[in-house]
């Protein structure tokens, strides 16, 4: 118990730090018309997650190394894209690159086929980046990431063991003190890119770990409900000829915050209760109902799809603009 009170206290003396760097060097998000915000907030303070996996794979080294590489170029590469916009191409690479760490200190290389492997890292890559897209309110990036993470810690004592418990446990701290800045109705900081990459990847790799040990895909659906919400934001975007590339206002989350003005703490304490109660019925599956576990996921899966399209129903408020 010290030594995560330890940690906690490092992370908090860290952000403060931070924020004396971000305030010097002018590292601020301002509000544009597709914010969700209307104040200036220091941006990237989502570096408590690299701060943490520092200090995990110092304490584990060498067995985390090639997570230490991966997340440091990812959080590196995020942090520069947070200070001075960089070319998507630049970001994809260094994207892919430290996917390709993890795959290669997992083995997944000698162990899957070359199309399996193309495919996750579509998919991977896809999903640090849906992470990112998610995180546009306070609470939200935070809270999700925690629920998953307790989930997974859950898993790891209880079910099965898939990882050093101290490879979640550091990442909680961070969550925590996250929180404490950033869950709140003013912020203090938000997460930028290279907090909400940095978690993503974190998880990712606990999820891969968790894949690998029970041999089931069951666990992407710890990541549903983001999962949902990015996948039919990007079809109705495309629907409607629009660059999906661009900053837009049309997740759920958006509509339910700026369109029906509800506030951000609520709507990102309703994503994490949600992704919790999936999380609690897909590890109650898993235990009970193994050979009924896809079943009850793709179940789940249709209802949260059910769920987004009341979205509609905020973009139809008065308050909406009209859509080209």
């Amino acid at each position: 118990m010290l030594q995560y009170i330890l940690i906690t206290i490092f992370l908090f003396l860290g952000m403060i730090v931070y924020f004396r760097i971000a305030g010097k060097y002018n590292i601020i998000d301002k509000p544009n018309e597709r914010s969700s915000h209307n104040y200036i907030t220091i941006r990237g303070g989502g570096i408590v997650f690299w701060l943490a996996g520092v200090l995990y794979s110092v304490c584990y080294l060498p067995d985390s190394l090639y997570f230490l590489t991966g997340i440091t170029l990812i959080s590196g590469i995020s942090l520069w894209d947070d200070i001075s916009s960089l070319p998507n191409r630049v970001r994809i690479v260094v994207h892919f690159l430290s996917i390709s760490l993890i795959f290669y200190g997992l083995g997944l290389f000698s162990q899957l086929p070359w199309w399996l492997i193309v495919l996750a890292y579509i998919f991977f890559v896809g999903v640090m980046n849906a992470y990112n897209f998610m995180d546009g309110i306070n609470g939200i990036t935070g809270l999700y990431s925690l629920v998953i993470l307790l989930s997974l810690q859950y898993v790891n004592h209880k079910l099965t063991f898939f990882t050093t418990h101290d490879f979640i446990n550091y990442a909680i701290p961070a969550c925590i003190v996250f929180l404490f800045f950033n869950f709140r109705k003013r912020a203090k900081c938000f997460a930028g890119d290279v907090g909400s990459l940095g978690v993503s990847f974190w998880i990712i790799t606990l999820l891969l770990q968790l894949m690998l040990v029970t041999q089931s895909l069951i666990w992407i659906l710890f990541l549903s409900v983001y999962g949902v919400d990015t996948i039919f934001t990007i079809l109705h975007r495309l629907y409607l000829k629009q660059n999906i590339f661009q900053a837009h206002r049309m997740h759920f989350y958006q509509a339910l915050s700026n369109e029906r003005k509800f506030s951000h703490l609520k709507v990102s304490a309703g994503y994490a209760f949600v992704q919790l109660l999936v999380c609690i019925i897909i590890m109650y599956s898993y235990e009970h109902y193994r050979e009924w576990d896809w079943i009850i996921g793709i179940i789940m899966v249709a209802i949260l799809s059910i769920i987004y399209l009341f979205k509609f129903r905020s973009l139809s408020s008065p308050s909406h603009p009209h859509q080209n």
